[in-house]
């Protein structure tokens, strides 16, 4: 299979290294805030749906040491890369990576048997966008045959009775998020991450419990960036620090 080309990059303030892709899909900050909403506790398994090259895996497996995370994905070339992040962080003992598609899921995923589950799936809808200019982009970015759907109705039935599903997402989809879990998720909480003062929400993250029933929660959310374009402390103590998000 042809080796492609990969940048040494790092998160959490060089606390986590990340080997990834040079072009195509490139990690951003949406994996790290998505790690940073799941209520993991130590001894607890994590499941983490479209795991990439396992930055968000990873950067859960760093806040709380004692958990244990597998991550799914369906490119090959990314599996590896992540089989290598886990053994480079040292983290091969708790942190693994299977291949595989939600569609048919590999044996070893049994139902039921994970206390949380992540997701950071394609946020575009395929007919409402053009493709990427690489098919690891591609499929990274538009749900393809694989629609948001597919993803929700895959991670609930992944997660036990009373855990959580947690999502990060664009914002404008938050209907279609709440369309998908209705009646399905309880006690769900949305999270805004708003861009700057006064500027509207990109991106949100949606965390709620299979099969209760409690009412949903608006969070005030943070702000990423402040008026001269930096990061906000808020957002510092979650990319730099590792902080959780209290919601």
């Amino acid at each position: 299979m042809t080796e492609i080309a990969v940048t040494q990059d790092t998160l959490l303030d060089r606390k986590v290294k990340l080997l990834q892709p040079q072009s195509g899909y490139r990690v951003a900050i949406d994996p790290v805030f998505l790690a940073s909403a799941v209520q993991a506790k130590a001894g607890e398994h994590v499941l983490d749906v479209g795991a990439g090259v396992g930055a968000a895996s990873l950067c859960l497996a760093h806040r709380v040491p004692g958990c244990r995370v597998t991550g799914l994905e369906v490119q090959r070339s990314y599996i590896r890369l992540a089989q290598q992040n886990s053994e480079s962080n040292g983290m091969r003992s708790r942190v693994e990576f299977l291949y595989g598609d939600l569609r048919q899921p590999p044996p070893r995923l049994a139902a039921g048997t994970f206390s949380h589950v992540m997701a950071n799936p394609p946020y575009l809808e395929e007919v409402r966008s053009r493709p990427a200019m690489t098919v690891e982009k591609d499929r990274a970015n538009r749900e393809g045959s694989t629609p948001l759907e597919l993803w929700a109705n895959f991670c609930l039935l992944m997660v036990k009775p009373k855990g959580t599903v947690t999502f990060i997402h664009r914002a404008d989809r938050l209907e279609h998020l709440l369309t998908t879990f209705a009646g399905k998720l309880g006690n769900i909480g949305v999270f805004p991450l708003w861009s700057g003062p006064g500027k509207p929400a990109n991106r949100l993250i949606l965390r709620g419990r299979k099969n209760l029933h409690g009412a949903l929660v608006l969070h005030s959310g943070i702000i990423l960036h402040n008026a001269g374009g930096g990061y906000t402390p808020e957002a510092e103590a979650v990319l730099r620090d590792g902080q959780a998000l209290d919601f």
